[in-house]
């Protein structure tokens, strides 16, 4: 009865959503302004700012506001920049740290990682399916003076295209709503690699005219399908190598099944809504109070189908139509007092409350072991933040604590950020985490009889400091130093060859610095960055590669009498040689392995891209040194990385 009470009001509520108000500036605030001068810069260059591009005369590119989860906000942004070629990928973000696999819409393997966590809970699991998974903070609302599309296209590998489309307006001051769908369908070029996802938002926002009471909400529909072959079989990976011609049509080459598939859905329901009792009238005033309200219902599921038992995984309970399935129902309620003095700062106290309910329906009964079928309660938190701005210098913290319930957790986060000047930005973080391990390492059941298991795992604790240097004119630095404690992996069991969650018993140091610079020579500019990390690990559990580089050379300028904005040029990409990684496609899951080494070859990439009016053009050849430098590129154990291809897209706004 609750939760149709809570679909019933949702559906009240959704056509509304909070306000869109500028926060404070923040470490995050100060950078994002730099950012946005120069985007108002590049604006101007590129014709971006034209208003006799948008029908409204009174509208300017900046009033297309953009308002993330926490109340950052931005505008819409159509300038051409080697960012945008970046982050001009399936996920739509910057994949610096990630490798793809040979098909778009497949997995990554991770090649870096953050471990700053505000999570008090689990996770799902199938975290190799998850990269595209939008989760509630990457959900955007919006506020608009005239209906605004934005069209995102871009060519798959055989049979199949990218598509993300999405439109948002104002019906007035108040209200706002935006409906966007991102559609992949790509066959690959090996065997069994079929790609199928889609990712369905719908937000709502609105805000009394008096500005008091402010609520918006989201609901969002996923699923991501991939077929999967479990890669190259041992006998065909050296056929793979050689570059035989004939091998080139990549369907030629054997994989080690052919009758597998495995896909993520999941559907979230969002609310959140505000009421001001002492509302900040103007920049004297000393005091504002509010009470929020946070609600959402999470259902994800994620299956596994073949059609017959393989001796990849082991021996089976049954020999055809195998079908593993696992859920997980979250019903989330927070409850926020914020308040706010000129003198002390901004202050939040929270109260939350989770429902959790993850597993199977069935029990499983083994030779020396009975596995429950389902992990289900309720875990109460508490939790506060703190922001006080003094002059160029802020500092912020955030904690929380589970209280009552079966999962201990707890986490803090602290940042202090100095701006030295108008260029120069300092900034230092602490972060603590205390974690129960995701749910499928806890409890899994499987046709397969090696992937049964329920463990009483002990808490992943990590403690990280990191410090940064902002700076377009000198320098982007970033360090941070992490120690793991009671890390949880799957890793293939000496015995029979087969993957098991397991926990480290070592202490695990990892060191990572990364360094970004751009030089510009006229119209040529080289964008270059590079990571090292070190790993101290006796176990030998934690594997990344020590180098990681990214160079880009390219050449910008107005061509055709400034009627096009022109960027060209080359793109390497380069890791050195680790342990890469294994891919089990059963759990959707990566595991350690330590018997061969990856990586050490070369990515050379070639792009033009332009930009008309409010349309940004992609052209890509892809891989172009593959044919020359050797076939010796994988993206995991087997799994080898994409060949030569040429790719094009566009991504294309509409202001009415």
């Amino acid at each position: 009865m609750n939760k149709i009470i809570f679909i019933l009001f949702l559906l009240v509520f959704s056509a509304a959503g909070t306000a869109q108000t500028k926060p404070a500036i923040s470490r995050t605030d100060i950078q994002q302004n730099r950012t946005r001068n120069e985007n108002l810069s590049n604006l101007g260059s590129n014709k971006s700012t034209s208003n006799k591009n948008i029908k409204n005369d009174d509208a300017k590119i900046t009033d297309y506001l953009i308002v993330s989860q926490a109340n950052d906000t931005t505008y819409i942004d159509t300038t051409l920049t080697v960012k945008k070629e970046y982050k001009y990928n399936y996920l739509r973000k910057d994949n610096f740290n990630l490798m793809p696999f040979a098909n778009i819409g497949q997995s990554y393997n991770t090649l870096s990682y953050d471990f700053e966590n505000t999570n008090l809970l689990p996770s799902f699991g199938a975290q190799a399916r998850h990269f595209n998974y939008m989760e509630a903070d990457a959900i955007n609302y919006y506020h608009v003076p005239t209906p605004l599309t934005e069209l995102f296209y871009k060519t798959a590998f055989k049979q199949g295209q990218l598509l993300d489309a999405f439109f948002t307006v104002n019906t007035s001051k108040q209200f706002n709503a935006s409906i966007a769908y991102k559609g992949l369908r790509s066959l690959g070029n090996y065997q069994n690699t079929l790609t199928s996802t889609g990712n369905f938002r719908f937000t709502s926002s609105y805000q009394t005219k008096n500005k008091r009471y402010t609520v918006r909400g989201h609901f969002v529909a996923q699923d991501l399908m991939n077929q999967e072959n479990g890669g190259l079989r041992n006998s065909n990976v050296l056929l793979f190598e050689t570059g035989d011609k004939d091998l080139l049509d990549r369907g030629r080459l054997e994989v080690n099944f052919e009758d597998a598939e495995n896909i993520l859905k999941g559907k979230r329901y969002y609310l959140d809504h505000s009421y001001q009792f002492i509302k900040k009238e103007d920049s004297t005033s000393q005091n504002t109070l509010n009470v929020k309200h946070v609600i959402s219902l999470d259902r994800r599921a994620y299956k596994y189908e073949q059609l017959s038992a393989h001796s990849y995984f082991g021996e089976a309970f049954q020999a055809t139509t195998l079908k593993d399935s696992v859920s997980l129902e979250n019903f989330y309620n927070q409850l926020q007092v914020n308040y706010t003095n000129n003198t002390i700062g901004e202050l939040q106290f929270n109260v939350s409350n989770n429902h959790y309910n993850y597993g199977y329906d069935k029990i499983v009964i083994l030779e020396n072991q009975t596995l429950t079928n389902r992990l289900i309660g309720d875990i109460v938190a508490v939790g506060g933040k703190y922001k006080k701005q003094i002059g160029q210098f802020q500092v912020k913290g955030d904690l929380g604590v589970n209280v009552t319930g079966d999962f201990d957790g707890n986490y803090f986060k602290g940042e202090a950020a100095f701006a030295l000047n108008k260029d120069i930005l300092l900034s230092a973080q602490l972060n603590h985490s205390s974690k129960a391990p995701n749910y499928n390492v806890l409890l899994y059941q499987s046709n397969y009889i090696n992937y049964n298991w329920q463990n009483s795992f002990n808490n992943i604790k990590t403690q990280q400091v990191a410090f940064h240097v902002e700076s377009e004119k000198y320098l982007n630095l970033s360090i941070d130093a992490t120690t793991v404690n009671d890390y949880v992996y799957f890793k293939k069991s000496e015995a029979n060859g087969l993957v098991k969650p397991h926990q480290s018993n070592a202490s695990i140091s990892y060191l990572r610095l990364k360094a970004n610079k751009e030089f510009k020579v006229g119209d040529f500019r080289l964008n270059n960055t590079l990571m090292y990390q070190s790993v101290k690990d006796d176990n030998q559990v934690f594997n990344v590669p020590e180098i990681i580089t990214r160079n880009t050379l390219y050449y910008s300028k107005h061509v055709f009498k400034k009627a096009m904005y022109l960027q060209t040029g080359f793109t390497l990409n380069y890791f050195t040689e680790y342990n890469m990684n294994g891919y089990d496609p059963l759990l959707a899951e990566f595991y350690v392995q330590n018997d061969k080494k990856y990586g050490g070859f070369p990515r050379l990439d070639f792009f033009i891209n332009a930009k008309v009016r409010q349309t940004r053009i992609y052209l890509k050849a892809e891989h172009f040194n593959a044919p020359f430098t050797g076939y010796d590129y994988y993206s995991a154990p087997n799994h080898p990385y994409r060949d030569f291809a040429i790719r094009f897209g566009l991504v294309w706004n509409f202001f009415l």
